[in-house]
């Protein structure tokens, strides 16, 4: 059974992982908090492995829902897991959450249990830093999504809101090795927005990968969603890979290899390309999760605060 913790004695929050203690969020929790007036708030991992037993799961969650001092969590990895496993737990489930069928955050409102799909609203959050507004409209551009899974999921619904009416990229390529995936996310782009030009492709080498970048125009946008760069080494490109000019690339990792990161760096002065890590995505990711788990309105002077805190401790 899940490893559940001790009864909470002060304001806690759950990360509900695989390889919790591993991330870089528990040394910056702690210095997040005082910023945010919590200095007395826990960060406690729950590692649990991929995929695990239904019970697991809903244990974490009945936990979680009957402890005061528990007061939320943030999910990685089991999103989708925990969903199906618990949902029924739940006295309220938001929209995204009901749409993608996942699970990335727990809160309290009112006695009441909430689930969250936040991806989002945080990818939302990290593309505004970098992506002018208006600039779709603007430029015709297109955007290549390299990796279907979840923040794939996210940053496309996102881009492709149709609410956003005409500001939306021109056509969104999005290419994966596995057909699957592919399938799970045309279905819920299909709800997001079934006007939106997006083809998909299922990619068996980096040839294949690579002659799809090149099809892209300038002012375009390139997103590394594989994983590929952080904990398996590679890139979804080859080294002869050739970015479209002036245009923006984005790295989801923020640690390990960033072979993807580099490939772009190389071409960064001669086709003007504006290059991204993940960090933003990261403290994006948690401060949201932080902010509704906590109860707190992160105001542009606590974000301030929080991202200067964050790149001292990157």
């Amino acid at each position: 059974m899940a490893n559940i913790p001790q009864v909470a004695t002060v304001p806690t929050m759950y990360f509900i992982g695989v390889t919790t203690t591993k991330s870089s969020i528990m040394k910056i929790f702690p210095e997040w908090m005082k910023v945010l007036g919590f200095p007395e708030a826990k960060l406690i991992g729950i590692d649990l492995p991929i995929h695990a037993a239904k019970e697991e799961y809903r244990a974490v969650v009945e936990f979680i829902k009957n402890d005061p001092l528990s007061l939320g969590a943030l999910v990685t990895t089991h999103k989708i897991d925990i969903y199906v496993a618990a949902k029924d737990l739940f006295d309220e489930l938001d929209e995204y959450a009901q749409m993608f069928g996942e699970l990335s955050c727990i809160s309290k409102r009112n006695d009441k249990l909430v689930g969250h799909a936040k991806d989002p609203i945080s990818s939302g959050l990290a593309l505004q830093r970098f992506i002018p507004s208006g600039y779709w409209q603007e430029h015709n551009g297109e955007v290549m999504l390299l990796g279907s899974g979840g923040s794939a999921i996210a940053i496309s619904s996102y881009l492709l809101n149709k609410n956003k009416g005409q500001e939306i990229p021109q056509r969104m390529i999005i290419t994966d090795l596995d057909k699957k995936r592919l399938e799970e996310i045309e279905h819920i782009l299909q709800d997001v927005n079934h006007e939106a030009k997006v083809k998909y492709h299922l990619v068996t080498s980096h040839e294949q990968t690579d002659e799809l970048l090149s099809s892209l125009p300038p002012n375009s946008l390139v997103i590394n969603a594989t994983g590929l760069g952080k904990d398996r080494k590679g890139s979804p490109l080859s080294d002869k890979a050739e970015f479209p000019r002036n245009s923006f690339v984005w790295e989801l990792n923020y640690r390990g290899e960033l072979d993807f990161l580099r490939q772009a760096e190389k071409q960064k002065q001669v086709k003007n390309l504006h290059v991204e890590d993940g960090w933003i995505y990261f403290i994006h990711g948690w401060t949201q999760v932080i902010a509704e788990v906590f109860d707190i309105q992160l105001t542009d002077k606590i974000m301030e605060e929080i991202e200067l805190t964050s790149d001292d401790l990157k």
